[in-house]
């Protein structure tokens, strides 16, 4: 069934967006949309019964961007005015007096014969207090409309269900593919810090709507990388995960990329790189990650390197480095400069926490605790760290998971599956090292501590 819809028009004046492509919103392809006329657009996506909105892309994606974002209804400062009372909601909400002694302190915590140690960096990131302060604000500013979040603020499950309670919106979606049907041009729409694609920032900017950007500076930082790619006419190398939505933000704002998720998958890059290979293998390889009609025989000549901000420092590190090399064994020291480029896009927060977790793990501990939303990929990581030492390491989303009888269900850090593990707590005197992710509040990891005590108590004190 075919959909027939009148196109938004865009009107731009700067000379370099005189190109420009129609494309479906939904689809986000310029091959599954046809011109009928000079006014009306046909989407010809196979399998639809719905309505495709059609927008106009600008080829100038960092252009767009800043207009976008020069609009008076885009707002990324939040509303000074609201601050006050904000910042009282976030303290009595999510901070931890437990927690703020311990950090003024030595870092440890010891209620009866348990002894926690705390990483010397671990929970809320100022990225993301920023950005749940901001959507507070959004909320206390328009009492009376309706609001919308165009993904989870953060990842975290009992922050986002606060916002639900506080009446505002979640945007729908199926498969990576926001349903923005229920938005009108009344109503104010969230961007989380993960930030939001391009296609999204120009639909909702057309729609008329007023937004509030809370996308962490950090992303920003690498956005503005994969542009620098795109003006030295390289190919972006994203370390990140296709699915997650900072990365499939960042790709938005790529020219031509490719993700790879971890250092056996950019092993594989370089060899065909170096020596080619089967291109249809390669394609099927990297079909969900990387942009249409990507050759690597072609797009991979020279390259940049991105990166999702919460993966590991010293994959991030490695992957570029490898990608250096295979640059400079190719095409030589004279030339490696038109054939690789690299910034530092590596967020401090992320690299902090990871850092701090390296060293609690060299402290004699009986187990690690790591607390943090299970969609939570800079939470993972740190577990991750936990599981290279070899520590008994636990990694959970809330005290809930600690039940009765000394029971806790956890996640690994590689795996969806929930895990169940009977007596975790030892008998006795028990040292325990602890850590949250950059979108756990505090109070979570003090509810966590309050659980594990109560535990030890009933059933391991003696």
């Amino acid at each position: 069934m075919m959909s027939f819809i009148c196109l938004r028009y865009v009107t731009v004046t700067f000379q370099s967006w005189e190109k420009k492509k129609k494309v479906c919103f939904h689809c986000h392809s310029p091959k599954r949309v046809q011109a009928v006329g000079p006014v009306w657009t046909q989407c010809i996506e196979p399998n639809s019964l719905e309505e495709h909105s059609l927008y106009e892309e600008s080829l100038d994606k960092r252009a767009l961007r800043r207009k976008l974002t020069s609009s008076e209804k885009f707002n990324r400062r939040g509303f000074s005015e609201e601050k006050e009372a904000t910042q009282m909601l976030m303290n009595s909400e999510f901070s931890s007096l437990l927690l703020q002694e311990a950090r003024a302190g030595n870092k440890e915590i010891r209620s009866g014969k348990v002894t926690v140690k705390l990483a010397s960096s671990y929970g809320f990131c100022w990225g993301v207090e920023r950005a749940v302060a901001m959507a507070l604000e959004t909320r206390k500013h328009f009492p009376k409309q309706k609001i919308w979040i165009t993904n989870e603020i953060i990842h975290n499950p009992k922050v986002n269900a606060r916002l639900a309670e506080m009446n505002v919106q979640f945007v729908p979606h199926k498969n990576f593919v926001r349903d923005f049907s229920g938005v009108s041009s009344e109503d104010v729409v969230i961007l989380p810090a993960f930030g939001a694609t391009l296609n999204e920032m120009q639909y909702l900017s057309d729609l008329g709507c007023q937004i509030v950007d809370t996308t962490c500076p950090w992303v920003s930082k690498v956005w503005n990388s994969v542009d620098k790619h795109k003006r030295a006419n390289c190919t972006s190398v994203i370390h990140g995960k296709w699915n997650h939505e900072e990365t499939i933000a960042t790709a938005s704002f790529s020219e031509k990329y490719i993700i790879v998720l971890n250092i056996e998958q950019a092993q594989y890059i370089c060899k065909y790189i170096l020596y080619g290979g089967d291109k249809n293998e390669f394609i099927s390889k990297f079909k969900n990650a990387m942009s249409s009609g990507f050759d690597p025989d072609r797009d991979l000549e020279a390259v940049g390197i991105a990166n999702q901000t919460t993966m590991l420092k010293n994959e991030t590190n490695a992957i570029a480095k490898l990608f250096e090399e295979t640059m400079l064994k190719k095409f030589g020291p004279q030339e490696l400069s038109k054939h690789f480029i690299a910034f530092n896009t590596i967020c401090d927060a992320t690299q902090e926490r990871q850092d701090a977790m390296l060293d609690l793990v060299e402290e004699p501990l009986d187990l690690v605790l790591v607390v943090g939303g299970f969609n939570s990929s800079n939470t993972s990581h740190l577990q991750e760290i936990a599981e290279r030492k070899g520590i008994p390491s636990y990694y959970i989303d809330g005290p809930e998971r600690i039940g009765p009888h000394n029971r806790i269900v956890f996640r690994s850090s590689s795996s969806q599956e929930l895990l169940e593990k009977e007596n975790f707590l030892k008998r006795g005197p028990i040292t325990i090292g602890v850590t949250s992710g950059a979108s756990t509040p505090d109070k979570i990891v003090q509810d966590v501590l309050e659980r594990v005590f109560m535990i030890h108590k009933l059933y391991c004190s003696s």
